[in-house]
């Protein structure tokens, strides 16, 4: 029978079948004997070339969905899982070679030639190398033992810092919170026109009379007698609740800039436009004139007062108090007086007067405010708060966003109708047989501007005179004190164009008192803006909606561990190769238990390292025992005959194995 035919029935199972593992270790082994470089360490090679491409696939899968949102695969999986297993087959994958190499530096460890004996080794070396091509225990030893100057200490420090390789990978990917578009877009409001919810008149025994805008009186009324409006809070209450047409599909939207018709208010500081004077003239301030017979208009008495006037061609007095004793006004105190400028009847412009808000045709309302704050600073002669202000048409570009719910706007440019023209008004008055009865006013201008991206935004007549109108309610206004300077028993007198019975109120609160009218007319011009881009005459302005979900942020620096580890594992396995298929007398054994056995301890060696001498252990005793290997020969003691019996009878080499240095 043939060596061949041999050693397959060697190999054959009790029932004469093939064991699969049988075949397989003997392939390996066949691979091992080889006399090809490449074959000898095939095994290690590939398992180096898995691990790279583990690794490659994590870089890869990484790199697709860095910065996107975490991806939805199949059964289940997740990108950590997927991460968590492929680290750990590149982790166990890297270490077999490394494993295999640092066996093989073992026997490199010992090898010497037979007359240089100051390369013997100690016994214990051999454990040590053995030790650490099984663990990072094993390792750590074997680093203290060369001092970090051996090719093996690089397979050791290696197999050391593997054990973090698995923490590294799972900080390599994190899943914060960003915000992403989504598809659905958010969409805002803008006016390119309004129209008043009527926009004509009704009658009345024939007679046309102009109804108001609701929504605007409305709200306008909030801002002449009271603080406003004031923002609404969203349902959950984080954030301010937008008063115009809006959808936002999440909690966050944004939009570019854009332009809308609205209504802005601009003031003007005219404390230069005051002088201090006592004049004796028409009284037309106090808080309760007397209606002429024929109720046309009110009975205004002459008297003196002390103030401060607006400098027009007939002056008029702002804040100042009577001086004049004994009379029906004696002790009345202006305290404040908001004053159009212009006639209440005619429209025409107060003579006299150098107003510093001239260029904006089509007004709704020019008016000046000034106001004394309380009747004792009056009665001092301060220096009153003055004030000239315009609410007009106007185009506003607007930047809107909604973040957490909360809904905000910015104003980052406004256009206003500048253009020259002539007198929009047409004023006819009305008779009655020969008798006058009243004045019939047209606004004949339809109101047109152009926005910066040259759009023609359009406001009728009917719907201008009818907003302009709800302020001849406040605009003139007067706010006294008789007798007192306790302002809680202050009265405002206003709508003036009453010819008979005046209307007066007693005002807990009144607005334009105090420092902050810009403030608070910049409010009520927002919030005409906000009823103009809820009419009829909207577009939608879309803009992208984000919505908070996790998304994949990758730190590559974490992967700085696992591909240098990869790198010195290719260094220190071709070194090793190319070590091994240099030198002579030892073949390429790596962490064969096999070769151990088959080339054991000579007698000489063993009997000195099982010897109890001073209670000393074999463990013990190898640490102090020297040896080396002999290319032919085999393991040596120190010192020891190259031909001794013992060790000519450690040459021969295992069956079915040629070795090659």
């Amino acid at each position: 029978m043939d060596e061949t035919q041999t050693q397959e029935e060697s190999f054959r199972g009790p029932f004469g079948a093939s064991n699969f593992a049988q075949k397989i270790e003997q392939k390996l082994w066949k691979y091992s004997a080889s006399r090809n470089v490449v074959k000898r360490w095939l095994i290690e090679l590939i398992s180096w070339t898995l691990s790279a491409l583990c690794m490659a696939a994590i870089i890869i899968v990484l790199y697709i969905y860095q910065r996107q949102p975490l991806p939805k695969w199949p059964l289940g999986l997740t990108l950590n899982a997927f991460i968590s297993v492929l680290a750990k087959v590149a982790s166990a994958a890297l270490l077999l070679p490394v494993s295999e190499a640092l066996g093989q530096l073992k026997w490199n460890w010992f090898q010497a030639t037979q007359n240089k004996s100051k390369e013997s080794k100690k016994m214990w070396d051999f454990e040590l190398f053995d030790n650490a091509s099984r663990g990072p225990w094993g390792s750590f030893m074997l680093l203290l033992r060369t001092r970090g100057r051996s090719l093996a200490a690089l397979g050791a420090a290696v197999t050391l810092f593997a054990l973090a390789m698995d923490p590294f990978f799972q900080q390599v990917v994190g899943f914060p919170e960003k915000w992403r578009i989504q598809p659905m877009k958010g969409t805002v409001a803008r006016a390119t026109t309004y129209t008043t919810y009527i926009a004509g008149t009704f009658s009345i025994e024939n007679d046309a009379v102009l109804e108001l805008d609701q929504a605007m009186s409305a709200t306008a009324y909030h801002y002449f007698y009271d603080n406003g409006t004031g923002p609404v809070t969203s349902s959950n209450g984080n954030g301010i609740r937008p008063a115009i047409p809006i959808a936002c599909p999440n909690s966050n939207c944004s939009w570019s800039e854009y332009e809308s018709l609205g209504v802005c208010n601009r003031c003007e500081d005219i404390t230069d436009r005051l002088e201090f004077r006592c004049l004796n003239s028409t009284l037309d301030w106090i808080q309760s004139p007397v209606a002429l017979p024929d109720l046309s208009n009110w009975d205004y008495p002459n008297g003196t007062a002390c103030g401060w006037y607006l400098i027009a061609d007939q002056p008029i007095l702002m804040t100042g108090s009577t001086t004049d004793l004994f009379t029906n006004h004696t002790g009345e105190v202006l305290v404040s007086r908001s004053q159009p400028l212009y006639d209440l009847f005619t429209k025409a412009p107060l003579p006299g007067y150098a107003a510093k808000l001239n260029d904006t045709r089509n007004p709704i309302s020019h008016f000046v405010v000034v106001s004394g704050e309380n009747a004792v600073q009056v009665q001092q002669n301060a220096t009153p708060v003055a004030h000239e202000c315009m609410i007009s048409w106007c185009i506003k570009t607007l930047q809107s966003a909604v973040s957490g719910g909360s809904y905000t706007e910015n104003v980052t440019a406004t256009v206003f109708n500048k253009t020259l023209g002539p007198d929009p008004w047409n004023a006819t008055t009305k008779f009655d047989g020969n008798e006058s009865v009243g004045v019939s006013l047209i606004y004949k201008d339809n109101l047109t501007i152009f926005g910066n991206d040259g759009y023609e935004y359009q406001v009728t007549n009917w719907t201008h005179f009818n907003i302009l109108t709800i302020f001849d309610d406040i605009f003139p206004s007067t706010y006294t004190v008789t007798n007192t300077t306790d302002m809680a028993q202050a009265v405002l007198r206003f709508e003036q164009y009453r010819t008979s019975g005046y209307r007066t109120r007693v005002e807990p609160y009144n607005p334009f008192l105090y420092d902050n009218v810009t403030v608070h007319l910049d409010n009520l011009a927002t919030d005409f803006t906000n009823i103009v881009r809820s009419g009829k005459a909207i577009e939608m302005v879309q803009g992208p909606a984000f919505d908070l979900i996790s998304v994949v942020e990758v730190r590559w620096e974490w992967l700085s561990l696992p591909l240098g580890l990869l790198i010195l594992t290719f260094i220190f396995l071709v070194v090793t190769i190319i070590r091994s298929s240099t030198e002579q007398g030892v073949g390429v054994w790596k962490t064969s238990a096999i070769a151990t056995l088959l080339y054991g301890l000579p007698d000489d060696v063993r009997k000195k390292v099982t010897s109890v001498k001073d209670n000393r252990t074999p463990r013990a005793n190898a640490k102090h025992t020297k040896v080396k290997w002999l290319p032919g020969t085999g393991w040596r003691l120190s010192g020891a005959s190259a031909s001794s019996p013992s060790s000519l009878r450690s040459r021969r080499t295992p069956p079915q194995m040629i070795w090659k240095g």
